[in-house]
């Protein structure tokens, strides 16, 4: 997907997300998300920090932590995490038409709205519109297990379908259903099974964590 069409499709992922969290209540916000230890307002923080990010910023912080990805990325969702969430959601606003990154591909930056998105969304019962070629664009990258994701070895041998799309990847027993509930368990989030389907569906759980960073 050609970055330009890659960064219209997460500029739009951003300003929903925005528009989800104008929604939420004190408790909402304070709700566990999918990712471990972080609450939502946490997992907004997170996806802020990913917006704000530039590669010599993340450079000298992942200096500052001893190049250690996990703790740069907790160490800045807890700064963040800080701010009235009014704040949160304005500067999640700001960056709708930005094109700023660390240094990683495009593609990376529509992969970490999409799921985060979910991230939030899902604990709090909201349905989120992911347009599909979003979701099949996400599974395509992700199938290489690229990090911080990794997690090759929770599909190795199992063919996963989108059930609502063309996309498909691997062969073995079949673990289908809807797209982002593929998504969902590929990036190790244990809640995505729970809409999928298949002679392989029992193999993938037992490979998936119930948390997710």
């Amino acid at each position: 997907m050609a970055n330009e069409r890659t960064w219209a499709l997460i500029h739009s992922q951003r300003s929903a997300v925005a528009d989800m969290l104008e929604t939420l209540s004190p408790d909402q916000w304070a709700t566990q998300s999918l990712c471990d230890a972080w609450t939502v307002k946490l997992a907004a923080a997170h996806i802020l920090s990913g917006a704000e990010q530039t590669a010599p910023a993340f450079l000298a912080g992942m200096a500052k932590s001893g190049f250690r990805f996990n703790v740069l990325m907790r160490r800045n969702a807890g700064r963040l995490g800080t701010l009235d969430t009014a704040d949160i959601i304005a500067r999640i606003r700001a960056r709708t038409t930005t094109t700023n990154r660390p240094p990683t591909t495009v593609m990376t930056m529509l992969g970490e709205i999409v799921v985060h998105g979910e991230d939030i969304r899902r604990p709090l019962r909201i349905t989120g519109t992911v347009p599909a070629q979003a979701v099949d664009s996400c599974l395509e990258m992700y199938k290489t297990g690229i990090f911080p994701v990794g997690g090759k070895k929770r599909v190795r041998g199992l063919r996963l379908v989108a059930t609502d799309s063309d996309w498909s990847y691997g062969s073995g027993p079949e673990v289908s259903g809807p797209g982002m509930s593929v998504l969902l368990a590929r990036t190790g989030r244990a809640v995505g099974a729970d809409a999928l389907s298949g002679e392989g569906l029992p193999i993938l759980r037992s490979r998936l964590s119930t948390t997710a960073a």
